[in-house]
């Protein structure tokens, strides 16, 4: 997980914001492999706690985002191809 620094107040799902923000601003490309797959990781660990509940619908479609942030992050910095292209 990231370093304990203080809470942002964009926080609201800890589980897995942390690591999808390290991956964000990350700006070094080697580091950035690591953080991406550290946030995915998170994500889906995460997934996988909330998978039997029904009350966090909230949260799936901020992970949704958060995948989606994470393939344009891959895509773009570190040359992974665009499975969305038609």
């Amino acid at each position: 997980m990231a370093d304990a620094s203080p809470p942002s107040p964009n926080i609201f799902y800890p589980e897995w914001q942390h690591e999808l923000q390290a991956a964000l601003l990350e700006l070094d490309t080697e580091k950035l492999r690591e953080r991406v797959a550290a946030a995915e990781t998170a994500i889906f660990n995460r997934l996988q706690a909330i998978s039997q509940g029904s009350n966090h619908t909230a949260e799936r479609q901020a992970i949704e985002d958060a995948l989606a942030s994470l393939r344009v992050l891959k895509r773009d910095n570190l040359g992974f191809p665009d499975w969305e292209k038609k």
